[in-house]
């Protein structure tokens, strides 16, 4: 039996459990299994999941993307340039570490992007953020990034820097935290949700629920809006290539 998995800290509510499940059904894939891993400490877990020779791959989530890095015999590009991964290919006894967010997030967030959506603010600075900034990069978009805490970088602005300033200065927002995550449904980040416009853009990574109360409030000001759904069905399938390739 074949034995793939999501590792994180919480994962009551995962995607990725239900979905593979459904495709080796679907799809008539046999002897795989995939099932969670819930993991509160990683240095005493880990080393037993690497002595399990049944386990061919993993995805990681919340809040492991970046702490996962240390526990990799190697790493793809994508993983070394920002630091965070998501996938991991096992084979041989030996695990590389890979970023399918990227592809994922750059697949899903592109159709809807339009000419005048110049400049992007990320909500968030966490493992998943980091996939976000590779492809805006990429995509020559501007963007800062808003935190919690005030930071020294340049690019992080703290939220009440944003109810100062305002939204006009961004067409794009994009939550890359877990606020409004079910069942917490009542929650959203902290923004002057007044001044959105249809101008706006606005990206939730988060999929359950389909519409968070952050796209809900900009979606009723007339923003364009997409969640995390297509991104998560995108990154799940390029892990499942990259595990058998």
């Amino acid at each position: 039996m074949n034995i793939y998995g999501l590792i994180g800290r919480s994962l009551g509510h995962s995607f990725s459990e239900k979905y593979f499940s459904e495709k080796f059904r679907r799809e008539n894939i046999q002897d795989c299994v995939y099932q969670n891993f819930e993991i509160k400490e990683l240095t005493e877990t880990i080393p037993l999941l690497k002595s399990d020779s049944r386990i061919k791959g993993l995805n990681i989530t919340i809040p492991y993307k970046t702490d996962i890095i240390s526990f990799l015999d190697e790493k793809s590009e994508e993983v070394a340039s920002i630091n965070a991964c998501n996938c991991i290919k096992i084979s041989k006894g030996k695990w590389k570490g890979f970023n399918t967010d990227i592809i994922g997030f750059e697949k899903s967030f592109m159709p809807h992007l339009k000419s005048f959506h110049k400049r992007a603010l990320i909500l968030g600075t966490g493992g998943a953020s980091k996939a976000v900034e590779f492809v805006l990069q990429k995509l020559n978009i501007d963007y800062l990034q808003a935190s919690r805490r005030r930071s020294d970088e340049k690019n992080i602005i703290t939220y009440e820097d944003i109810a100062e300033k305002g939204l006009k200065n961004f067409q794009i927002v994009i939550n890359t935290t877990p606020l409004g995550t079910f069942p917490k449904v009542d929650e959203c980040p902290p923004l002057p949700y007044e001044q959105i416009t249809n101008q706006h853009y606005f990206f939730d990574l988060i999929y359950n629920p389909a519409k968070t109360l952050f796209l809900s409030l900009a979606e009723n000001n007339g923003a364009t809006i997409e969640n995390g759904a297509k991104m998560l069905e995108i990154q799940a399938e390029e892990s499942w290539k990259i595990w058998n390739a």
